[in-house]
């Protein structure tokens, strides 16, 4: 049995009110926690991000076990005692016991007359959209969703493979196979931004199925490739790779504070082909037009096919974002597109796996560009437990 000391329990306290009543990122929380308490040992540093993930993506199930509301002033204190409850995990000195009865706790959560929405720990409002928009494959969705992620590597061909980074990773202690191409699987979970391998710039952290959205671009070494956005620039450096760092890739985005983070794995990757630039206003865009070989819609979206990387997500979005995003995907098709040259490529992508969000925008775009694109290829990759995440892709044609 695992022991929960005093302070990583503070910490997960702290952690679970900046992401709840914050509204701050899981992840960023996880990363400020750990960095300021750098005297906590591996064992304890695991716990705490592992055990936090978890009770954010059992948020409502726990609390439901606790026979809780999501506002009680009790609420954080009493997921953390479920959650160790259910994982054998003994409190430690010092640290106030709320539930009285474990038995109580187990027998709630494996209640199997409890609703869909509370079983998968998801709001109501989703459980809903998810089942207009997938049907009968929701309920084998949901159960992956709410699964552990698996890490995924992409080798960095302008320096290495698959099987060379296995080697370096191996060599540093930390278990790997290769998954096929320039994917690179970890057996176990382990901190690679630490190894040397990663300084020296041979591989990336990219989910596998992220890893086939760039390709479907087909871009050659000395295409001129516009991502447009680009946010921190996984697939600008993926793309710089295909095209063995030869031709030029202009990475965009509206955040110019994203760019910055190009030009520093740019660097690490040693991709000279990539550039930044800032979409500040339309004319940005306006431009840009007909200048590219190669164009890249890697849109906003609700993030559906990688809740399991950010379970904070189901608890933050909300229908009328949904709405927004959909005007926002809706209107990059529509005015980006300009860009590519007759002839060219687009590829729209998201990380989401919800038809709205994918087909009927591209079917909505076609219907109205129809004498301009059409579609080459389209397809959804949903997320299997233990497996990759969930993707979609489609490949346009600009007519000559």
């Amino acid at each position: 049995m695992r022991l929960m000391h005093r302070p990583i329990w503070e910490g997960m306290q702290n952690s679970l009110a900046d992401i709840f009543n914050e509204g701050h990122p899981a992840d960023k929380v996880i990363q400020r926690q750990l960095k300021g308490n750098r005297k906590w040992g591996s064992q304890d540093r695991r716990l705490f991000a592992e055990g936090l993930y978890d009770i954010v993506r059992w948020w409502r199930r726990l609390l439901v076990a606790c026979d809780l509301q999501f506002d009680s002033e009790d609420a954080h204190a009493c997921a953390i005692e479920a959650w160790c409850l259910l994982h054998d995990v003994e409190l430690g000195k010092n640290i106030p016991r709320l539930i009285p009865s474990r038995s109580g706790v187990e027998a709630a959560w494996k209640d199997r007359s409890l609703p869909r929405a509370v079983r998968e720990s998801i709001p109501d409002w989703m459980d809903e959209w998810g089942a207009r928009e997938l049907g009968e494959r929701w309920d084998k969705v949901l159960p992956a969703l709410n699964s552990s992620a698996p890490v995924f590597l992409r080798a960095n061909r302008i320096k290495a493979n698959a099987q060379e980074v296995t080697k370096r990773l191996t060599q540093e202690k930390i278990e790997a196979e290769v998954a096929g191409g320039d994917a690179v699987r970890l057996k176990k979970r382990a901190n690679v931004f630490l190894t040397k391998a990663f300084h020296a710039g041979l591989f990336e952290v990219q989910d596998l199925n992220s890893q086939r959205v760039a390709p479907e671009l087909q871009a050659q070494p000395g295409d001129r490739v516009i991502d447009a956005c680009a946010g921190g620039g996984g697939k600008s450096l993926h793309l710089a790779a295909l095209m063995q760092n030869k031709g030029k890739i202009v990475a965009m985005d509206i955040f110019e504070k994203k760019l910055e983070q190009v030009k520093e794995r740019g660097k690490r990757a040693g991709s000279s082909i990539i550039e930044t630039r800032w979409i500040e206003n339309n004319k940005v865009i306006k431009r840009l037009a007909e200048s590219a070989d190669r164009l890249l819609l890697d849109v906003p979206c609700t993030g559906m096919g990688v809740l399991r990387r950010n379970p904070d997500a189901k608890w933050k979005l909300t229908p009328e974002d949904l709405t927004r995003l959909n005007e926002t995907q809706s209107q990059i098709l529509n005015q980006y597109t300009s860009m590519v040259k007759p002839g060219g490529v687009v590829v729209y992508a998201t990380c989401s796996i919800m038809p709205s969000e994918n087909s009927a925008q591209v079917e909505k775009f076609l219907s109205q560009n129809e004498t301009k694109f059409t579609l080459d290829k389209q397809e959804t990759l949903y997320p299997e437990t233990d497996g990759p995440d969930g993707f979609y892709y489609a490949r346009l044609l600009k007519k000559p």
